[in-house]
C-alpha cells in the first residue's frame, strides 16, 4: 500500500489519564502543578498543558511564564489572578468562577490565591511553549 511506511513514522493521538500526569515539571511555592501534555511526555513541539491546583486559603508565589503565553480554564473552587497594573501601578485582582477562562501575556508577573477555607482550585493551563517555563520572583 503506498505510503504505509511513511504513516509508521507518524505521530499518534495519546490518551493521558488523569492518574498519569507528571510532578516532574517547574514549580511555583503554594501549588501544585503537573503536567499532561509536554515534550518529554509525549513528544509535544510547541505545547504545555496540566493541571494546577491551588489548596484551600493558599498563595503561590509571584512568578511569569518568560515568553510563554498561558490559557487558563477554572474547573472547581474560586481562584484570584492576581497582577500589578502597568498603566497605574496598582493590583488587580482577576477573580473567575468555574468554566471561566484567565489569559496570562508574556512576561506578566502575577499570583494566584485561593481565598476559600475549605475548598481547593483546580484549573487546566495551557502554554504556547513546549516546556512549563516558570520564573520565581520576589515580587510583582
Amino acid at each position: 500500500m503506498p505510503g504505509t511506511a511513511d504513516r509508521a513514522d507518524q505521530p499518534v493521538l495519546r490518551l493521558i489519564r488523569a492518574g498519569q500526569l507528571s510532578g516532574a515539571t517547574a514549580q511555583t511555592s503554594g501549588m501544585v502543578r503537573a503536567a499532561a501534555i509536554s515534550g518529554d511526555l509525549v513528544g509535544a513541539q510547541s505545547l504545555w498543558m496540566g493541571r494546577t491546583v491551588l489548596p484551600p486559603g493558599a498563595s503561590s508565589g509571584d512568578h511569569h511564564h518568560g515568553e510563554s503565553e498561558t490559557g487558563i480554564f477554572v474547573v472547581s473552587g474560586r481562584p484570584a489572578f492576581v497582577f500589578r497594573d502597568p498603566a497605574s501601578g496598582e493590583i488587580v485582582r482577576l477573580e473567575p468562577e468555574p468554566g471561566d477562562y484567565v489569559w496570562v501575556p508574556p512576561h506578566v508577573p502575577h499570583r494566584e490565591e485561593n481565598r476559600s477555607p475549605d475548598a481547593e482550585a483546580v484549573v487546566v493551563i495551557a502554554r504556547s511553549t513546549q516546556e512549563a517555563i516558570v520564573v520565581n520572583l520576589s515580587g510583582l
